[in-house]
């Protein structure tokens, strides 16, 4: 996912207002090998972690196939109940997973969709969370 454009051009602030990325938050960016995203992160909130913990206010989970969603389960467990899961995914025909094995592997761990962005030239995210009535 790297690409040739400065970090500020690539990654303007708004990407992570769209990401629901508080300053503060606590963040873990599991299987997202961008390291200008996760600059891009570290100047917004000093809590990013690259392993799983409990507590995440974000997390940020990149899939690169169908068995990786099987990780949603876990993934639950480490947000808050207000928190959300952000399944990073290659975007358009080079695509393994589709928008919609996302939505079918979050509903059958008690997850909802509620947002999909861009997330860059090449990936797109889906947003997880919990339903209201279940926090």
């Amino acid at each position: 996912m790297a690409s040739g454009l400065k970090p500020a051009e690539r990654y303007p602030s708004p990407l992570l207002d769209k990401l629901g990325v508080k300053p503060g938050a606590r963040l873990a960016v599991i299987r997202v090998a961008d390291t200008e995203f996760r600059t891009r992160l570290a100047e917004r909130t000093t809590a990013v972690s690259s392993r799983l913990r409990p507590d995440c206010d974000v997390i940020f989970y990149g899939a690169r196939n169908l068995r990786d969603l099987d990780r949603l389960a876990t993934l639950r467990q480490n947000i808050r109940s207000a928190g959300a899961i952000w399944v990073v995914r290659v975007k358009g025909d080079a695509a393994v997973i589709k928008e919609t094995d996302i939505i079918t592997a979050a509903k059958r761990q008690g997850l909802v969709d509620i947002k999909v962005v861009s997330f860059s030239e090449t990936h797109s995210a889906l947003k997880l969370v919990i339903p209201v009535a279940m926090r």
